[in-house]
């Protein structure tokens, strides 16, 4: 793996992993699922028009690819992940979010016939197993609310290792701000009827605007690109164990901006985690 692919997955997951602090200040006043949907269109909107001013994107010949891209890496995962986070507890959902890169993996070998060798599969489960230790087990009584989150959590999960196989097998030859802003702009198609059912009835601060702008900007319009280079770089399986590293970065910025506690969780979580991204994106591993 390059220094420059390593760099870009450190700073995706920065990116991604400080998006958490913003959902914070914005979903509790405008929503979850409104947030969610103005982070997409306007980081659509923000990508649309950098790529007028550079060049034209021509996107009408492939309006299928990119409504199934923006549909199984934005619009499922993201609905799926809000009720997750309503039934399951933040622990247990970042552990079931952190099974990606092992559901991109099986979908990898199965559509793309890559290799699922012995020393990807230890590091898959070892990022896992890190990201239990980082964010704690707390175990929930068992009910049908804790059953239906956690299926939804792992469907999620199932719907970015497609999302992130399918962008590896069709548009690995594209501009990479080309796909991400084809997918956002069918993922705002799909999510604007959402916004408009779930609009806020007040007017929010600027602390709001400003982290929603950030979200859009930031976490997203400069994110997709560097995840999608990523993709074609590394493979899908190397690009998705951001998965493991985002929730490194949440817990970071936390304790930085927020004074949440460390604890010694982190450290042995983080030293776990970056063991098993080294065994997943070895170069001897990668087509």
């Amino acid at each position: 793996m390059k220094p420059i692919d390593l760099a870009r997955l450190f700073l995706l997951a920065a990116l991604w992993g400080s998006s958490y602090l913003f959902i914070r200040i914005a979903a509790p006043v405008l929503g979850v699922l409104f947030t969610i949907s103005l982070r997409i269109i306007l980081a659509a909107v923000a990508l649309g028009l950098s790529g007028a001013i550079a060049s034209p994107f021509k996107l009408k010949s492939r309006w299928q690819s990119y409504l199934l891209l923006g549909l199984f890496n934005n619009v499922i995962p993201f609905l799926l992940i809000a009720i997750a986070v309503v039934n399951l507890n933040a622990s247990i959902a970042a552990i079931l979010n952190a099974t990606a890169p092992l559901f991109t993996a099986i979908v990898s070998a199965i559509w793309l016939k890559e290799s699922l060798n012995k020393r990807k599969a230890i590091g898959l489960v070892l990022g896992i197993v890190g990201v239990a230790v980082l964010v704690g087990w707390s175990p929930l009584p068992l009910s049908p609310s804790v059953i239906f989150g956690g299926i939804s959590a792992l469907i999620a999960a199932l719907s970015y290792g497609i999302a992130a196989v399918y962008a590896r097998r069709r548009f690995i030859h594209d501009r990479v701000a080309e796909t991400a802003f084809g997918q956002l702009t069918s993922s705002s198609i799909l999510l604007i009827p959402v916004a408009f059912a779930t609009f806020p009835q007040t007017l929010p601060s600027l602390e709001v605007i400003f982290a929603v702008a950030v979200l859009a900007i930031a976490c997203t319009a400069i994110a997709y690109p560097l995840y999608f280079q990523l993709i074609s770089n590394i493979g899908a399986t190397g690009a998705i164990t951001v998965a493991f590293l985002i929730p490194v970065f949440s817990l970071l910025f936390g304790n930085i901006f927020l004074g949440e506690p460390v604890n010694s969780g982190l450290i042995f979580g983080l030293i776990t985690i970056l063991l098993s991204v080294w065994l997943v994106i070895n170069p001897k591993q990668q087509k």
